[in-house]
């Protein structure tokens, strides 16, 4: 009776995020990061917006898709908080100088009411929600 050891995958978007960044610090141009989930692309649209990333492109394979990212070197660190701490609109300022180097630049996504955004945002509507990662 032998039982297969299997990984288990905890967080799809702990893994999209790692992934992009050991690419990034080997200095490889592209990406593929599978599978894809609806959060994942909601993250990379966000990361693309703010310029991190190039352009992205899904592909169905049909299971759970992949999806290849253009790299263009300019990402320092992503990474995913787990678990996913609830946070209110006055709190942003606090997680801000938590995770990022400075108020100048860096991003963190939070996931609200009305859709996953960036904490600018959501400070700009007066939201909390639940804190998804960050990057910078």
């Amino acid at each position: 009776l032998t039982a297969l050891a299997k990984m288990v995958r905890i967080s799809v978007l702990g893994d999209a995020l790692k992934t992009m960044y050991n690419a990034e610090k080997r200095g490889k141009r592209q990406v593929l990061i599978r599978p894809a989930s609806k959060v994942v692309i909601k993250f990379l649209q966000l990361m693309m917006k703010h310029g991190y990333i190039g352009e992205f492109e899904f592909v169905d394979d049909h299971r759970a898709g992949k999806i290849v990212v253009e790299l263009n070197g300019r990402l320092n660190k992503c990474g995913v908080i787990s678990p996913r701490y609830d946070i209110s609109h006055t709190e942003v300022e606090a997680w801000v100088a938590r995770l990022l180097p400075s108020r100048q630049f860096g991003v963190i996504v939070i996931t609200t009411s009305s859709g996953i955004m960036d904490h600018e945002e959501a400070r700009r509507k007066g939201l909390g929600g639940k804190v998804l990662g960050f990057f910078y």
